[in-house]
C-alpha cells in the first residue's frame, strides 16, 4: 500500500502528468481562493466589532497572520522539494522550490509591514528588536537571497543544487520564526493567536473570519506556486525548443 502510494506521487515529476493535473485543479483552487481571501476579508474587516483594547487595530490579524503563516510554511514547502530534488532529482520539485519563494517573499513583507502598523500604536515603536520579528527579517533576507541565487547561476542544475543547499540553511529561522515567541518570553511580540491545544487568544467573533482569511491564503499560495510552476516548465521547454533549432 505505502509503495502504491508513493508511486502515485512520484509520477507528478513527470512534467506531462503534472501540466495536465495542475490545468484541471487550478480554476477551482483560484476560485476557492477568491472566496476565502475577498469573504473573509470583507468580513473581518467590516461586519467584526473593534476590540476593547486594540480598538480597530485589532483587525490588522485578518492580514497579518494568514501572511505569517505562508511566509513560513512556504519555507517549508521549498524545503520538502529541495530534499526531494536532492534525494530523487525530480526536476518539477526544484521548480516548486523556485516558484514558493516569490510568494513566499512577498507574504514575509507583507507580516513585516502589518506588523509594523501593529506594532506603532500597541507598542510606541514601528520596529522593534525582537526575536520574532528579527528572525522574520532574516527570513525575508534569505528569500532574497534565494531568488538572486537562481537567477545569477545559468545552469538549472547547478542552481537548483545550491539553491537547496541555502534552503536548508534557511530553515533554521523559519523554525525560529514560528517558535520565537515560546523560545524567548521575554519579547514584545504576543503570543500565538492560535494554538493546536486549543488554547487560541483570539474570541470566537474574530476567529471563523480569520480562519476564512487563513483557508484563502493557503489556496492563494497553492494556485500561485501551481500556476509559477506550470510558467516554468513552459519556459524550459521553450529554451529546449530554441536549443534543438539553433543545433539544427
Amino acid at each position: 500500500m505505502a509503495t502504491f502510494s508513493m508511486n502515485l506521487i512520484w509520477q507528478y515529476a513527470n512534467p506531462k502528468k503534472f501540466m495536465q493535473t495542475s490545468g484541471m485543479v487550478l480554476p477551482w483552487v483560484i476560485g476557492l481562493a477568491a472566496i476565502g481571501m475577498v469573504g473573509g476579508l470583507i468580513w473581518g474587516f467590516f461586519f467584526t466589532p473593534n476590540d476593547y483594547k486594540q480598538g480597530s487595530t485589532v483587525k490588522i490579524i485578518y492580514l497579518h497572520v494568514p501572511s505569517a503563516m505562508i511566509a513560513i510554511n512556504g519555507w517549508a514547502v521549498m524545503l520538502i522539494a529541495s530534499l526531494i530534488w536532492l534525494i530523487r532529482r525530480h526536476h518539477v520539485s526544484a521548480l516548486v522550490a523556485r516558484a514558493a519563494a516569490p510568494v513566499g517573499m512577498t507574504m514575509t513583507l507583507i507580516a513585516l509591514i502589518t506588523g509594523a502598523i501593529w506594532g506603532e500604536p500597541m507598542w510606541g515603536t514601528w520596529w522593534a528588536w525582537d526575536p520574532r520579528l528579527t528572525s522574520f527579517l532574516i527570513l525575508f533576507l534569505f528569500y532574497l537571497g534565494y531568488i538572486a541565487l537562481w537567477e545569477a547561476i545559468e545552469d538549472p542544475d547547478t542552481a537548483a543544487d545550491l539553491t537547496s543547499v541555502l534552503c536548508l540553511v534557511g530553515s533554521v529561522f523559519a523554525f525560529l520564526s514560528r517558535f520565537a515567541v515560546d523560545f524567548w518570553h521575554q519579547g514584545l511580540h504576543q503570543g500565538a493567536s492560535l494554538s493546536l491545544d486549543g488554547r487560541d487568544e483570539v474570541a470566537d467573533i474574530f476567529l471563523f473570519p480569520l480562519l476564512t482569511c487563513m483557508g484563502g491564503f493557503i489556496l492563494f499560495f497553492i494556485a500561485m506556486v501551481l500556476l509559477r510552476t506550470r510558467t516554468e516548465i513552459r519556459a524550459r521547454r521553450l529554451k529546449a525548443l530554441i536549443a534543438r533549432e539553433r543545433m539544427g
